[in-house]
């Protein structure tokens, strides 16, 4: 597969992530208007670890356009694993993939997350499931509530279905800013809501990585039992890369313990 191929997938994952996200294509409007130009630094995915739709499936497309692994990641108390993987041309945005491990999670929502893909008709590619968001029938404003008070994450992935859950503004590309604090004050001053406004930014020029981002825009969603609900969607990010003192290259990966806090993004009930 070409890298034009890998090109014309994230247009697609860009323009379905705009549509529920319209605060993200605001943003990059803006700053485009202060005449910045920037790449993506990168976008997540988030899935469950169930045969049909499992981390590894979703990664086989990158893998073909010549992605390669840099990193594992265990997020233990939202029972969620991931992989980050990078084009050796760096041409290409880095890509996180996620998943939430089912067998730790209650009998309850593991039977709803079955039930769910047994709607699935076949079996599909990774790039066909990245191509496919509506994979499988909306679910039950009850199903979604009580997925809530489970798992976020998984109430997520039920309403939303496998595609990019954010964007990345790389920060590195910027000239009209000279920190990430200085990018965030003018967003708030914009009207934009910071997640996690207390402490915005996660990482720290030491760790190589500093990481802020909105709060998930609010998109009406309607489900299956007919009820019409304003929810959290997807969310835009803000990255600053620094060198490795020890190599010289720009820092390829990523932290666990801000990707933690970069996941609560999408959060509904709680925020801090």
């Amino acid at each position: 597969m070409s890298q034009k191929e890998a090109e014309l997938m994230f247009e697609h994952l860009w323009r379905d992530f705009a549509a529920i996200a319209p605060q993200a294509a605001h943003i990059h409007a803006l700053l485009k208007s202060k005449g910045e130009h920037f790449r993506n630094d990168h976008v997540a995915i988030r899935t469950f670890d169930a045969a049909k739709i499992a981390l590894e499936v979703l990664a086989e497309p990158f893998l073909q356009w010549g992605y390669k692994p840099t990193g594992d990641y265990a997020f233990k108390e939202k029972k969620i694993c991931a992989r980050s993987y990078s084009h050796p041309s760096g041409e290409l945005p880095r890509v996180f993939i996620s998943e939430l491990l089912l067998s730790q999670c209650s009998a309850t929502l593991q039977k709803h997350v079955r039930g769910m893909l047994e709607q699935l008709e076949e079996t599909l590619s990774g790039e066909a499931l990245l191509r496919n968001q509506a994979l499988w029938p909306r679910i039950n404003y009850s199903v979604y509530r009580q997925m809530l008070e489970e798992s976020e994450y998984a109430a997520w992935v039920m309403a939303f279905g496998i595609r990019t859950n954010h964007f990345t503004v790389n920060f590195n590309d910027l000239q009209a800013f000279t920190t990430l604090r200085e990018l965030n004050d003018f967003l708030v001053s914009e009207g934009f809501e910071l997640n996690s406004p207390n402490q915005p930014i996660q990482g720290s020029s030491e760790s190589m990585l500093e990481q802020s981002s909105t709060r998930a825009d609010h998109v009406m969603w309607r489900f299956s039992d007919g009820e019409e609900r304003s929810i959290r969607s997807c969310y835009y990010e803000f990255c600053r890369r620094y060198p490795d003192p020890k190599t010289g290259t720009w820092y390829d990966g990523f932290i666990t313990n801000s990707a933690d806090k970069i996941f609560e993004s999408t959060n509904v009930q709680s925020f801090t």
